[in-house]
């Protein structure tokens, strides 16, 4: 699941750089250290990987690069050959599934099992990698990946690259970062994400691309039920409660809005944005009540919950 600071899909949008907390450390002398500090920092992501709602599949891949890894260094101390892995990721599902989220966090867990030097996670779209006339497009796309050497480079609606034919300056892109993927192959990881059939024709528009990407990640549409948990989880991170009724309110709404076919479904935005809204109602309510209790503070009502609809 996901409920950590999910940017909404408003407008133009700029390059984002998220900076892990602390980065690894280097050198010799502090190497047994570092390596304290890193399984630390490692074991602190895989529980907030685990903490997310679903995601089964993709805590299940980390889990797997983890015990590679663990092997890989096992056989290079007896004197045997360890391959490198080569992390370049299709992330395939709707808005709000949660492939920024889970993207951000393996920039840091990678960085803290050795496989990036940095970890911090650049998201850009379109605009920030083609440009608008011949020769600008390479030099815009070249600026985006030096900013993410070191980390991962998420690419939103990545298959809008490939919209304009063969005469648009998307494909140019696609070109400098197939090139990036090699030259940076130690030290850059490229995810490519967006809506599950429009990445699927956008590998298929240009074979060469998918075998290119050894890992491909579907992001299912959250069910109701577990949209519901979202919530609740959401305000238990936020210090508030929702009552018996707050929760059936939700789910009703949600089971309503299925029925009606007006449910986002599987966006977690969806619940994110109602939670919020019915904490700013419940702030009105109180506003106008004298001696409030901790309790009646932390206390979300159904009456919140249904003003937070209406707006």
């Amino acid at each position: 699941m996901v409920i950590k600071k999910i940017p909404p899909l408003e407008g133009k949008k700029k390059p984002r750089i998220y900076q892990p907390e602390t980065e690894p450390k280097t050198g010799t002398a502090a190497n047994r250290a570092a390596g304290q500090q890193n399984n630390e920092d490692l074991d602190c992501l895989l529980s907030e990987l685990n903490s997310l709602i679903g995601m089964s599949k993709v805590k299940g891949l980390v889990r797997e690069i983890k015990d590679y890894i663990s092997i890989q260094q096992q056989r290079r101390a007896i004197g045997l050959m360890a391959e490198p892995l080569v992390l370049h990721m299709i992330f395939k599902g709707n808005p709000g599934t949660g492939k920024t989220t889970v993207a951000r966090i393996l920039g840091k867990a990678f960085a803290s099992m050795g496989l990036l030097s940095k970890g911090h996670l650049t998201e850009v779209e379109r605009a920030d990698l083609v440009g608008e006339y011949i020769g600008h497009t390479a030099l815009k796309t070249r600026e985006m990946i030096k900013k993410s050497i070191g980390g991962i480079l998420f690419i939103d609606e990545a298959y809008s690259l490939a919209r304009g034919g063969e005469k648009d300056f998307g494909k140019e892109a696609i070109d400098t970062l197939v090139k990036a993927m090699e030259d940076h192959k130690e030290d850059l990881i490229l995810i490519l994400a967006g809506y599950r059939g429009e990445m699927e024709a956008f590998l298929r528009s240009n074979p060469g691309l998918r075998s290119r990407f050894p890992i491909h990640m579907e992001f299912p549409d959250y069910k109701i039920e577990e949209l519901v948990e979202i919530a609740v989880l959401l305000t238990k991170n936020r210090e508030y409660i929702l009552t018996f009724g707050a929760k059936e309110k939700i789910r009703e709404i949600l089971y309503r809005d299925a029925d009606r076919g007006d449910l986002a479904m599987g966006n977690a935005r969806y619940i994110r944005n109602l939670v919020e809204g019915a904490m700013r109602k419940q702030a009105v309510r109180l506003a106008k009540e004298k001696n409030i209790t901790k309790k009646a503070l932390m206390t979300l009502e159904g009456q919140d919950i249904l003003e937070a609809l209406e707006k």
